[in-house]
């Protein structure tokens, strides 16, 4: 599948195009009034484009093969892109902070704020249906870029929602004072939003546990869990754009040959690929059992069995991580 052909560059592209129509529409509001609000709703537009531009940007390097000095592919770079984003839209809301404080010293005549709050509202609708689109896109190939672009979107429409209601009220109350204190307010919520996105997007850099995505790994495992699978220990679950890489330990008997052992691995592997959607490369590192793991073994006829089976050992997303094999504690040894 080419590049154009890809469905998350579709969406990312017609998102691009959308937010350049937006937010010509949303200046010419600005032109048309002279509101500080509506500013405020346009300058976040302009971080919309240069956002969707550079997360289409961030999908095509996503999409490049692994080569030799990317050897896990270049999937990380959709974080980048949402932490850029983020960071975009934290400059937009101080810009927002700064025009508000002026306003306040030095006030300006409004007008035309009918029309401006009809061409907000037209915008606000369009950013609301587009951005959902987006997250559910960005959830369904797990693209943090499409998600991000998408989030953004639908917190454009919020801000936006409020916009076309406070200019609404300065309407009917001719309380000029409120359009600078609604976009002080809006600053505010920009800025936590912009400041949420960088904290993500340095949390999946720096490799931070995602919960979600190893809550997966530890169901598809239990439910597909076989007798030879003694003990898994040591995961460690890394994410790369859409893709996943799974490192974890793999008891085995200890009798087994080379053969058979690489056959189970081999099992184990297609297991954990056929519960994920997205491309998984996996890293198994086949233990010995031990005499230790006979308490919680189901390995029928196990010929070289010490102990009885006493109970299993329930996987789960907190002991699946640790680097060390699941013992079971027997009373009276």
């Amino acid at each position: 599948m080419t590049l154009l052909n890809q469905p998350k560059t579709r969406w990312m592209a017609l998102s691009l195009g959308v937010s350049i129509v937006l937010l010509i529409l949303k200046f010419t509001a600005f032109a048309l009034t002279n509101s500080t609000a509506i500013l405020t709703d346009a300058l976040e537009s302009i971080v919309n484009v240069i956002a969707s531009a550079f997360a289409l940007y961030s999908l095509y390097l996503a999409g490049l093969p692994r080569d030799q000095n990317h050897p896990y592919g270049h999937g990380k770079v959709e974080y980048l892109s949402s932490g850029f984003e983020g960071a975009l839209i934290l400059s937009a809301g101080l810009v927002i902070i700064y025009e508000a404080v002026m306003s306040f010293l030095e006030p300006h005549p409004l007008s035309d704020l009918g029309w401006g709050v009809g061409l907000v509202a037209f915008t606000t609708a369009a950013n609301a249906l587009l951005g959902y689109a987006l997250v559910r896109q960005g959830k369904k190939t797990d693209s943090a870029a499409l998600a991000a672009d998408g989030h953004h979107l639908l917190i454009d429409s919020v801000s936006s929602i409020v916009v076309v209601v406070g200019v609404g009220l300065v309407i009917l109350t001719g309380w000029l004072w409120l359009d600078r204190a609604l976009a002080l307010v809006l600053a505010l919520f920009i800025i936590y939003n912009g400041w949420s996105l960088v904290r993500q997007s340095v949390g999946r850099l720096l490799d931070e546990t995602d919960a979600p995505t190893i809550d997966r790994v530890v169901t598809v495992l239990n439910t597909d869990r076989q007798p030879n699978w003694i003990d898994v220990h040591n995961l460690r679950v890394q994410k790369y754009g859409a893709d996943l890489h799974i490192d974890c330990h793999l008891t085995l008997p200890y009798y087994w040959d080379l053969a058979k052992t690489h056959e189970e691995v081999h099992r184990f592997e297609e297991t954990l690929q056929t519960g994920f959607a997205s491309e998984v490369e996996i890293f198994v590192h086949a233990d010995p059992c031990l005499q230790e793991c006979c308490h919680y073994c189901r390995v029928a006829n196990c010929p070289v069995r010490a102990h009885e089976f006493v109970k299993d050992v329930i996987w789960t997303a907190e002991n699946l991580p640790l680097n060390q094999k699941h013992f079971v504690p027997v009373v009276g040894e």
